[in-house]
């Protein structure tokens, strides 16, 4: 059993149990709910019909940021260099459960 869910700009293949680190979200009391949801599949190939009202709850485990990426920018012959770090920050969410059509899966 497994879901698509859309946030941050990406997609994301979940299930009940998994653990992602999606790009900061907001969320109150440490649960977060999902509600763009793009496929829901109660077995492998199979896909639900019908989405209205799905979504997909989770719980955050932490807050941090990703490692280091370095962004160089260089022209040779012109004595041109700039060196610039990033560290893109993320929460970590814990996936408890998929509920479409009235139907739930937990993990």
């Amino acid at each position: 059993m497994y879901a698509v869910i859309r946030t941050g700009g990406k997609q994301y293949r979940v299930a009940p149990g998994d653990v992602l680190k999606i790009e900061t979200a907001a969320h109150e009391n440490g649960a977060i709910e999902f509600a763009d949801v793009l496929a829901v599949s109660g077995s492998e190939g199979n896909f639900e019909q019908e989405l209205t009202g799905a979504k997909v709850t989770g719980t955050v485990l932490g807050q941090g940021r990703g490692e280091k990426i370095l962004v160089f920018k260089f022209k040779r012959k012109k004595q041109y260099k700039r060196m610039q770090g990033h560290r893109q920050a993320f929460t970590e969410v814990k996936i408890n459960e998929v509920l479409v059509n009235g139907k739930s899966f937990t993990a």
